[in-house]
């Protein structure tokens, strides 16, 4: 079976200030670069074959760092399907800001994103691709909360939790010879609280 790593990228100044980001290409702020450093500690203790990330670059980034430590500097490989879901007019807002535009209900009009079949469609595409391509290895996936998070929720959606995914947490899912995916891990990020060793051993 393919093993997948999906991991969140770092966090950047907008995840601070609660501002949308979508398909804007933010980098990763200080705390996030530090992430994504432990996250590297943390992976480079499990065995991992192939790595592909967003082209945006917080999680091209993110990505980069670990694979420097896997395999004496693995190559990234990107793909643009992985980036986060569009978010048309919201995007660089926080909710005040939404409030104060468009009122309370803003979430009931049209902000010009993408639609949830979208972002699924293009998630899923991929995961397919590289469990055809890659049978029996282990995958890290590094992309974006909404992204992972919708995908999830309709692939292993017994397994899926309604809680925000973590800067830098792994959910780690299997391709089963059904065609299905099976949960091992939801929005793990122990390597945040140091618990590097204990992180890699679950």
């Amino acid at each position: 079976m393919t093993k997948i790593g999906w991991i969140r990228h770092g966090v950047t100044q907008w995840n601070v200030e609660g501002r949308a980001q979508g398909s804007t290409d933010i980098p990763l702020n200080e705390e996030g670069l530090q992430q994504a450093e432990v996250l590297a500690e943390r992976l480079s203790k499990e065995e991992w074959h192939h790595i592909y990330s967003s082209d945006l670059q917080r999680a091209l980034v993110t990505a980069e760092a670990v694979a420097k430590r896997l395999g004496g500097g693995m190559a990234v490989k990107q793909d643009e399907r992985l980036r986060e879901m569009g978010g048309g007019l919201l995007e660089g807002t926080t909710e005040a800001e939404r409030i104060e535009k468009w009122g309370a209900d803003w979430r009931e009009m049209d902000w010009q994103g993408e639609s949830h079949e979208s972002v699924v469609g293009r998630g899923s595409e991929v995961l397919r691709e590289i469990a055809l391509n890659h049978p029996g290895e282990n995958v890290l996936i590094v992309s974006h909360g909404a992204l992972i998070g919708r995908c999830l929720k309709e692939l292993v959606p017994d397994a899926y939790k309604n809680e925000p995914l973590q800067n830098t947490s792994i959910s780690t899912i299997y391709a089963n010879a059904a065609g299905g995916w099976t949960c091992e891990k939801f929005n793990c990020a122990l390597h945040l609280s140091g618990v590097v060793n204990e992180a890699a051993a679950k």
